[in-house]
């Protein structure tokens, strides 16, 4: 895998804002990616959340692919709804961590396709970072292992600002990873780094990896980490321990 070129002063910001609401981080990144358009200096911010459970089908999806009856998505309290993002239908929860980029593109240089190869440039450093043996599917962006999809690569682009991103599979519920339909292309289910290394994963362990390998794939040398927004009204729950204190920063 080769390593992604940086950006001359290209720094990313990034958010811990531990359990969120999926309807606040979506107005968050509008508001982001509004400020951002308005912009040509080169900084990415990347928002690190869970979310309470609910299901959203991207372009590729259908509402066909909620395997769950209505009875049991009104007993487990989960919503269904539509997303302008890329990617099929996901089940959200906690577990599972949610991964936003908020990039200008044509200050970072980068062609759409560009950034979603670095992207997933990422994800794969994130993947074997975890010592995860990946299941090759050329062409296909996200990262697969013998037992089937862990992230999703599941991104969207207006005004040429990106936003919404990826979804890691950590360790939610065994019953949430069956809820919606699997792969459309190759049928794989979907799965969790627990479940494939087949030993507990600390979700702090797995953010650390993320600002790590996804601010290098995106180009940047530096990082600034923040816990919360200013933008954010509330937090469910606050991030667990395990990465560096606030506002510290990496050089590359």
């Amino acid at each position: 895998m080769s390593q992604a070129a940086p950006i001359a002063d290209a720094v990313a910001q990034i958010h811990l804002l531990g359990t969120q609401p999926l309807d606040d981080v979506l107005a968050l990144q509008q508001r982001l990616v509004y400020e951002a358009s308005g912009r040509n200096e080169r900084l990415a911010t990347l928002l690190l959340c869970e979310h309470p459970s609910e299901i959203t089908i991207g372009r590729q999806g259908s509402r066909c692919d909620v395997r769950w009856s209505d009875e049991t998505l009104d007993r487990e309290q989960v919503r269904v709804r539509w997303l302008n993002r890329g990617g099929g239908t996901l089940l959200h929860s906690r577990g599972q961590l949610a991964v936003y980029v908020v990039l200008p593109l044509e200050s970072f240089h980068f062609s759409v396709g560009e950034y979603l190869r670095r992207f997933q440039t990422g994800l794969e450093a994130v993947a074997d970072d975890l010592h995860l043996v990946r299941t090759p599917h050329p062409g296909r962006r996200g990262i697969w292992s013998r037992n089937g999809q862990v992230m999703f690569l599941a991104s969207a682009v207006r005004s040429w600002v990106s936003y919404f991103g990826a979804y890691l599979n950590v360790d939610p519920a065994e019953r949430h990873l069956h809820a919606v339909a699997g792969d459309t292309i190759d049928g794989a289910e979907a799965s969790s780094l627990a479940a494939v290394l087949r030993r507990p994963v600390r979700m702090p362990a797995v953010r650390q990896s993320v600002v790590t390998h996804l601010s290098t794939a995106l180009g940047c040398e530096r990082y600034h980490l923040f816990t919360g927004h200013p933008l954010l009204t509330r937090t469910l729950i606050s991030p667990r321990n395990g990465l560096p204190p606030k506002d510290s920063a990496r050089a590359g």
